[in-house]
């Protein structure tokens, strides 16, 4: 067991670990030491995969994660999330637990697919023929609907094939065009690997979580994981994606960092403590602020709306934010 910490230490082991005390080299080896990126459509600023990024690396080339992923398939796209391909034996080991229906929603895809074999075999048949595809390109020959409480499913049976047959890993995405994905047979992208069992996936996929955090609270005592290092953290500020792993779990932020964080942008204007999509600031090692900036992807124009806390050195994350973007910078401090 690993002796307790003290919480400056642990904040300053938590912020090392996610590479965030300048540390961060490269793309590839900031996404194989945080585990992997989440993408969500909603890019006020910037899409969070590539926000967070940004937060380790500062101004780097944006079209190389691009290139990870689809030309030199170093990284791939699964459930949402970016992973380094050296994981993908792990992943493959989730995809083949999909099949066999242990949860609810699981029973409805296996239903799903069961009663619209025929429209499977022709997503397949058109992938093998014409690849790699969008899912514009294919028609809807279901004959039984997808029932779900998802909140954006809808009826949009071609969606729903594809992503079971994707969480299966039967299809696999295989490219990017204006927030589409591109399709294409899991067999003819993804590399051979060697076969996992689900209990040695799941435990290995554990240990890289808990590296990754680099501390954790137990009985209320914060404990270091055993390749976690302490030590003195740069004097730099950025913004933080409000996916970021540093702040995702947010009672782990509060007891780290005494900084209480939500995002709001589901809840009512009038109920909003402060804005629809409000980014920490981090100075070295604590969480001193946020800020709402919104990006104008027509006028190149990086806005703020709203400022609080310690702004003091604000500016200097938005210069950095701003030349990642490409954007023309606020007016200094116009938004204090």
């Amino acid at each position: 067991m690993s002796t307790p910490l003290t919480v400056s230490q642990a904040r300053r082991i938590a912020v090392r670990a996610q590479r965030l005390d300048g540390s961060a080299t490269t793309v590839l080896d900031t996404v194989k030491r945080i585990g992997f990126l989440q993408i969500d459509p909603i890019s006020t600023v910037a899409p969070p995969q590539r926000l967070v990024l940004f937060s380790r690396l500062g101004p780097h080339d944006p079209t190389e994660l691009d290139r990870l992923l689809w030309d030199e398939k170093q990284l791939f796209e699964w459930n949402a999330f970016i992973w380094p391909m050296e994981d993908l034996p792990l992943i493959r080991a989730r995809m083949r637990r999909r099949r066999t229906g242990k949860y609810a929603w699981e029973r409805r895809g296996t239903e799903f697919l069961k009663a619209n074999a025929r429209f499977r075999r022709y997503i397949l048949e058109e992938l093998k023929r014409d690849r790699p595809l969008f899912s514009r390109d294919l028609q809807d020959h279901s004959k039984s609907t997808w029932e779900s409480d998802s909140r954006w499913w809808g009826s949009r049976n071609v969606a729903v094939m594809l992503e079971l047959l994707h969480s299966r890993g039967e299809v696999a995405v295989v490219g990017r065009r204006d927030g589409q994905r591109h399709w294409d047979l899991a067999a003819r992208w993804y590399p051979e690997t060697e076969k996992v069992p689900l209990r040695d996936a799941e435990r290995l996929l554990e240990e890289k979580r808990r590296r990754a955090r680099g501390v954790w609270l137990e009985n209320g005592i914060w404990r270091a994981h055993k390749d976690a290092t302490d030590g003195p953290v740069d004097d730099r500020v950025t913004v933080l994606s409000p996916f970021d792993r540093l702040i995702h779990d947010r009672e782990r932020a509060e007891s780290l960092f005494d900084f209480r964080y939500r995002l709001e942008m589901y809840v009512p204007k009038a109920k909003r403590e402060y804005g629809y999509y409000v980014l920490p600031i981090l100075h070295g090692d604590r969480l001193v602020g946020r800020v709402e900036p919104v990006f104008d992807r027509k006028t190149r124009e990086l806005k703020v709306v709203g400022a609080w806390g310690d702004t003091s050195r604000l500016d200097e994350a938005l210069d950095e934010l701003s030349a990642f973007l490409g954007a023309t910078t606020p007016r200094k401090g116009q938004y204090l």
